[in-house]
């Protein structure tokens, strides 16, 4: 699957947070789980979501797709329905239900979908 190409997003934004919001989450994110002993499924999820928002990364955590640049609001939002649908049905699943969790937390935050902040 892919995505057409992505139009690159402001450059002070990640979605609708800021860009500084979305590395100052990955970066305390990363330092509670500093090393791969103390990550879980959850916290690695979590990671992956904002590195795919934040450009970082290729493909899309749960679909797998790909897309040149950093995804724009459409693809997040996308990306994050796609991991409510692998959370609502476990046939559907094709990685562990806890880091899909945590990629849909991150994404819905990122997206504005939430307040609540990985």
């Amino acid at each position: 699957m892919s995505f057409p190409r992505a139009e690159p997003h402001n450059e002070r934004t990640v979605g609708t947070r800021s860009l500084a919001e979305v590395e100052e989450a990955f970066q305390a994110l990363e330092a509670v789980g500093a090393g791969p002993a103390q990550q879980t499924q959850l916290s690695r999820g979590a990671l992956t979501g904002y590195l795919w928002a934040l450009g970082r990364g290729d493909p899309a955590p749960v679909t797998g797709a790909s897309c040149e640049g950093a995804p724009d609001l459409p693809l997040l939002t996308a990306e994050a329905d796609a991991a409510v649908v692998q959370l609502a049905d476990a046939t559907q699943r094709t990685i562990p239900r806890d880091y899909i969790q945590g990629v849909h937390d991150a994404l819905a935050w990122v997206c504005g979908h939430s307040d609540l902040r990985p």
